[in-house]
């Protein structure tokens, strides 16, 4: 292993603040995790009893996740995955979904909590090909610089990027559309990308509007709702793949599956086109 890789390895994780709940660990919690704190726990339960439909849409976006993953790695051939936002590792990473239908996929999960990534790092001691790194996706040129990406992924070939419920953390002076853009103009063509997004909720606003004042007051993070119209204008110039922007309940659901109300979340793949001959000239 080369000095870069040890630096890399040995990077120090910041002190842990545990009176300060953060939206990964929360998120853990409302997964049904182990990986949060009292902390992340209070804010949790609070914003599930202000929004009962809540943790439905949470559950229904991993699963999201889960079947995106599967179908780019055993359906469309997909080996490298970006996780940007990853979170906590909980139940169905993506490693684990991409590697079983491909052992030789790799994987690089990005996140900004250095709890998630301290968790990430000790599961993927032993796990060949996936790697964790202590970075924030706003930079999109710090991510695909380091080291361990660049070592983990070939980035001249088709990668999957994967956003999954990060976006909403983003206001829209820090420019989600621009970062979006940025990560998919440095992928390879026949790259994906993977993005689901929280939505405003047409029947309980004043209910989201008050959960959404005490998880942001709390953890001192921005949330902000979009509707579908506005995020696939950042889709612009990629194939959209089926079944489109829909809920993230919608998109090729499993057969035989009742899901409960929900929060609306929506979620899309799509693929950036191949270069056409006159581009290539």
């Amino acid at each position: 292993m080369d000095p870069i890789d040890v630096a890399e390895l040995a990077l120090s994780l910041p002190e842990i603040d545990s009176n300060r709940p953060s939206p990964a660990r929360i998120y853990d919690f409302w997964l049904g995790g182990s990986q949060n704190f009292a902390v992340d726990r209070q804010v949790g339960q609070r914003a599930a009893a202000e929004m009962p439909t809540l943790q439905a849409a949470i559950r229904a976006n991993r699963a999201f996740l889960g079947r995106v993953v599967h179908h780019l790695a055993a359906d469309l051939g997909v080996t490298q995955f970006l996780d940007l936002g990853s979170g906590v590792p909980t139940v169905g990473n993506v490693h684990e979904i991409a590697q079983q239908a491909n052992p030789a996929a790799r994987v690089v999960y990005v996140d900004i909590d250095p709890v998630a990534i301290a968790h990430a790092r000790a599961l993927l001691a032993k796990v060949d090909g996936v790697e964790a790194i202590l970075a924030d996706l706003r930079d999109p040129d710090a991510v695909l610089t380091r080291p361990l990406v660049r070592e983990t992924l070939d980035l001249s070939a088709p990668i999957a990027i994967l956003m999954n419920a990060v976006l909403h953390f983003i206001p829209d002076t820090e420019h989600p559309d621009a970062i979006v853009r940025a990560y998919v103009d440095q992928a390879a063509p026949g790259s994906y990308l993977a993005l689901s997004h929280a939505a405003p909720d047409l029947d309980h606003r004043r209910e989201q509007d008050k959960m959404l004042d005490d998880y942001q007051s709390s953890t001192g993070v921005p949330f902000i709702n979009r509707d579908p119209d506005l995020i696939s204008t950042w889709l612009t110039g990629l194939e959209i793949q089926p079944p489109g922007l829909v809920t993230v309940a919608e998109w090729q659901p499993e057969p035989d599956i009742e899901n409960p109300p929900m929060l609306r979340t929506y979620g899309v793949l799509a693929r950036k086109p191949n270069p056409s001959p006159a581009e290539t000239e």
